[in-house]
């Protein structure tokens, strides 16, 4: 396994958001966690990244992360892609690109890697100058996404990468994530609304409500689970 978590508990202040989770990522899998506005699938990417104050035992190849700061979990290799895409507006997009790159010393396999990235997503090459605030909605998730893949990650976290997209877009999106697992084995746990794209891509499937993990299995397992299909998928 790549990702094991036991016993997760998290919250703000005096608010406990998960309580008692138990998960694990395969490595080279792509895991798909469901669950209504609210259930804690954020809550629950940000405890990974210890951005929020948690309880319990993470596991991430090997070692125990849990007691680490976030920095330290970034550079053992766990890339966040969160909720409202986080780019830096005034920066150019290939600035923002190699800021995803900040925990890397290996110069030449970084400016290799801006050409990888390039070649996924060939409109952030033709923006490579622009101010990334003026790019659109859509590029500025697959910026989002590529900054991530900068880190040369084992684990990415993406949260709401559809949100506010085009359907075509989305479209591209997954199947672009599909790519860069089969040829790179990069591991992604995906927090998705869209839960029949998010089945589809995932693997394996964890359905949370309230902050506890009440049904996992394979996505297949899932998508013809009675109540994930009145809940989530609308047939």
């Amino acid at each position: 396994m790549l990702l094991e978590v036991k016993n997760l508990n998290a919250g703000y202040g005096q608010t406990r958001v998960l309580h008692g989770m138990d998960f694990a990522i395969e490595k080279g899998s792509i895991t798909a966690l469901l669950g209504a506005n609210g259930a804690g699938k954020t809550t629950t990417l940000r405890a990974l990244c210890a951005m929020v104050k948690t309880q319990g035992e993470v596991h991430f190849d090997g070692q125990r992360i849990d007691t680490r700061s976030t920095e330290d979990i970034v550079r053992l290799g766990v890339a966040h892609v969160p909720d409202g895409r986080g780019t830096f507006l005034n920066l150019s997009t290939e600035e923002n690109l190699r800021l995803g790159a900040y925990t890397r010393r290996d110069r030449k396999a970084v400016d290799a890697d801006l050409e990888r990235v390039f070649g996924y997503f060939p409109r952030l090459r033709e923006r490579r100058g622009q101010q990334a605030g003026t790019l659109s909605g859509g590029e500025q998730q697959m910026l989002a996404v590529s900054r991530a893949l900068m880190l040369s990650p084992k684990l990415m976290l993406l949260d709401e990468p559809s949100f506010g997209l085009a359907p075509m877009l989305v479209k591209e999106l997954f199947s672009i994530l599909r790519d860069i697992r089969e040829r790179e084995g990069v591991s992604m746990m995906l927090v998705e609304q869209n839960a029949a794209m998010a089945l589809d891509l995932a693997d394996h499937a964890y359905l949370i409500e309230t902050g506890r993990v009440v049904l996992s299995g394979t996505a297949d397992t899932l998508k013809r689970d009675d109540s994930v299909r009145k809940a989530y998928l609308g047939y």
